[in-house]
């Protein structure tokens, strides 16, 4: 079951409840008036209206937490759906809570689907197993079918830019590569190497953390402190986290980032573009390689060129752009968030 409230309206309240079918996972539509519901085992998707109380039923579903895009103004959701081993897009009015159409996928195992920033065009691409990117209009015609290679693992992740201008595709391959949307062709490539060699123009930087160093010679306790009570001591090994500075080294190149080789023998590797973020002005694409997990890279879409690396400790969980500026900022989980601009990390 789903509840939701209204912070203005408290004695308002709303119940969702799926009956025998249960619901595996529910979401918010963009302008907050519909709630999305999907059943256990994939049975059937509900948008649920939350102003006259309307619904719509969406069967089978292709995914739990994915397979569904909204557009940037959120009237309208794209929803993928499988049936009879065939993958289908349906679209969605959430003003009317009605089906508008419905088309055929080009696909054998859909993964995602994202509406374009300018809501004219929705990509698709398939699953692991087959590199297969398409470009859908929103009627259902295919406007274009890149694949990079056919034999190989496929795309792990895509990403629109901010500008509404490229298309960026991160495969198992460890390549990244980012399509114009006029042409929607190729314009660059970006291989991750475990090895940055000259001619290279980036910066690279390695996190170093250095122990503060308290100078207590001058430090005097008076003795009605003494006498209130004792001084906490933590031995080197249990003392509290974070009596540490962190700070970056300009690195020398080549430089050789630390890798690791996936094991052949099992499912889902830990390899290729499994992280990347446009900032917001589009200049720059942050990525990480999923077999080094302590780098992260960092490119200039003007000059097509890597601009940074970053060399952490530990491997990077997240990273996000500054939606005002251009900011970096990244987290391993630590008690640290550490930041980077054009001109310095931190």
């Amino acid at each position: 079951m789903i509840q939701a409230w209204p912070l203005t309206k408290p004695e308002w309240t709303c119940k969702i409840n799926e009956g025998s079918t249960g619901i595996d996972y529910g979401r918010w539509s963009p302008d907050s008036c519909h709630i999305l519901t999907t059943s256990d085992f994939q049975l059937q998707l509900t948008v649920w209206s939350l102003l006259n109380t309307a619904c719509v039923h969406v069967q089978w579903p292709k995914h739990a937490l994915k397979g569904v895009s909204f557009t940037e103004d959120g009237k309208f959701a794209a929803i993928c759906t499988r049936r009879d081993c065939k993958d289908y897009t349906n679209l969605l009015s959430c003003s009317s809570c009605e089906i508008m159409g419905v088309f055929a996928d080009d696909t054998l195992d859909l993964a995602d689907i994202k509406w374009a920033p300018d809501d004219n065009s929705i990509v698709i691409w398939d699953s692991h197993l087959e590199y297969k990117v398409l470009i859908y209009s929103p009627d259902g015609r295919c406007l274009f079918k890149y694949q990079a290679y056919e034999s190989g693992l496929g795309v792990k992740s895509v990403s629109w830019s901010p500008c509404r201008q490229f298309l960026a595709v991160g495969g198992f391959d460890q390549m990244l590569r980012v399509l114009d949307h006029l042409t929607w062709k190729t314009f660059v490539e970006f291989i991750h190497l475990s090895t940055v060699r000259a001619p290279c123009f980036a910066a690279v930087f390695k996190q170093v953390d250095e122990p503060l160093q308290l100078d207590m010679s001058e430090l005097c306790l008076s003795d009605d402190f003494m006498q209130g009570g004792s001084v906490p001591f933590f031995p080197q090994e249990d003392a509290p986290d974070g009596h540490f500075r962190v700070r970056y080294e300009v690195m020398e190149v080549p430089i050789t980032l630390p890798f690791q080789k996936p094991p052949a023998d099992k499912p889902n590797p830990k390899q290729g573009i499994g992280l990347m973020s446009w900032s917001s002005d589009s200049q720059y694409i942050c990525t990480r390689n999923d077999s080094m997990p302590t780098a992260l890279w960092i490119w200039d879409i003007h000059r097509l060129e890597l601009a940074i690396v970053l060399m952490q400790k530990d491997p990077i969980r997240a990273a996000a752009w500054d939606p005002t500026c251009t900011r970096l900022v990244l987290s391993t989980g630590s008690s640290h968030l550490y930041l980077w601009i054009p001109s310095s990390a931190y």
